[in-house]
């Protein structure tokens, strides 16, 4: 059975090939943009946000998800996608004046003259990214440098959140596209969002308006296999008290559960099914991280973040990092740093968290890390990407 089930991919593949080669040859549709994130995960990040932004600004493009069948679940109702892989989506592929994506388009594509690729990106680079990854051997080792510059050699544009993400785009992502220092779309919400916004997401998550929310987000980390949490989350909530609710989200690459199990006394929840995070981070009176790029964005709230990073050594050592989080440096850090579980209760214990020097820092690691960022990022980049006039100054 199993290589005849082979035997009918390959032909498969081969049809769709054939098919896709007679589209290259069809006109672009100029009201068509194909959109993607995170591997074909579904509608999420700064596609997102361009996608619905376009919907208001250009409603004459027409915008289509690229989507894996693993994921067609979460795609919301009246979103038209495609799966990746199928006829459809090879012709929206192959017709599409505009692509829109946070990663890249899986299964590779011939782009046509005329096709506009904005390449998003979906974080803050604190971990090493493209060609400065050859200096770490087990990175390295998995790593294919032409294969990134194959596709870096696809972008026509690239969006930036901060100077210091063009600077390390620039130079490990070299190319002749253009650079858009615009702030990322996705964090319109943190300044759009309203108290009523955040009181229902709350609500749908069952926190009670009295109690302290604390979000754990932790990275990925490349020297280890699945999702192994440094800290304790159960043990953290009943540390601090029927005051304190946990949310934990494991990082996109573990799938959809933190696999944290029952917890009978409902102070922790395991929210990585939750369909977005920035909801998830209205919805957190604070952020507990590591090295994730959420850090970044979570700034833009202007909430206190806690470092807890009791494997800083060994990340640093087998990722690379463009600079240390943990120095005390203003703009460096973003607040508090601890190692322990020890040291991370007593931050919140003590009130350290929310210190007028723990702000202190948070301003500085803002000011650096989300200059552009105001609410109207969106708007900026579907304007200069779908070129939609600017409207005139109200008399």
């Amino acid at each position: 059975m199993a290589p005849r089930a082979s035997v009918k991919r390959y032909v498969r593949r081969q049809v769709m090939r054939a098919a896709y080669r007679t589209d290259l040859r069809r006109p672009l549709d100029p009201n068509l943009a194909v959109y993607g994130a995170y591997w074909n995960r579904g509608v999420a990040c700064n596609p997102a946000a361009i996608h619905a932004k376009a919907r208001e600004l250009a409603p004459h493009i027409r915008g289509v998800w690229a989507v894996s069948s693993r994921y067609r679940d979460r795609m919301p109702p009246g979103v038209p996608y495609v799966i990746e892989g199928s006829r459809p989506y090879w012709r929206a592929m192959a017709t599409a004046t505009y692509l829109v994506n946070n990663s890249s388009f899986p299964g590779g594509f011939t782009k046509r003259p005329g096709q506009r690729y904005l390449q998003t990106h979906h974080g803050t680079p604190l971990k090493t990214m493209g060609l400065d990854q050859r200096a770490y051997p087990e990175l390295a080792r998995k790593a294919d440098f032409a294969k990134i510059l194959a596709h870096v050699g696809q972008w026509d544009v690239s969006l930036s959140a901060n100077p210091h993400s063009t600077e390390v785009w620039d130079r490990v992502y070299p190319g002749p596209y253009q650079r858009l220092d615009l702030g990322y779309p996705r964090n319109d919400v943190y300044f759009t969002a309203t108290a009523e916004d955040i009181a229902k997401i709350r609500a749908e998550l069952g926190i009670h308006a009295d109690r302290t929310a604390l979000l754990y987000a932790p990275t990925h980390r490349d020297y280890r296999e699945g999702f192994v949490p440094d800290l304790d989350p159960e043990r953290l909530a009943r540390e601090l008290g029927t005051e304190y609710v946990v949310l934990v989200r494991a990082h996109y690459f573990y799938g959809r559960s933190a696999g944290l199990g029952s917890v009978p006394t409902g102070r922790v929840r395991d929210v990585t099914a939750h369909p977005r995070v920035e909801e998830l981070c209205l919805a957190a009176d604070a952020l507990i991280t590591d090295y994730s790029s959420l850090t970044f964005d979570y700034a833009c709230l202007d909430r206190p973040i806690v470092v807890y990073s009791p494997d800083w050594d060994a990340y640093r050592t087998t990722r690379g990092t463009y600079f240390d989080l943990l120095s005390g440096r203003p703009g460096d850090t973003p607040g508090p740093v601890t190692a322990t579980s020890d040291e991370l209760v007593e931050v919140f214990r003590a009130g350290e968290w929310r210190s007028p020097a723990s702000a202190a820092l948070r301003t500085a690691f803002r000011e650096r890390f989300c200059p552009y960022d105001d609410g109207h990022a969106a708007e900026r980049v579907v304007r200069r990407f779908f070129a939609v006039p600017f409207a005139p100054p109200s008399r």
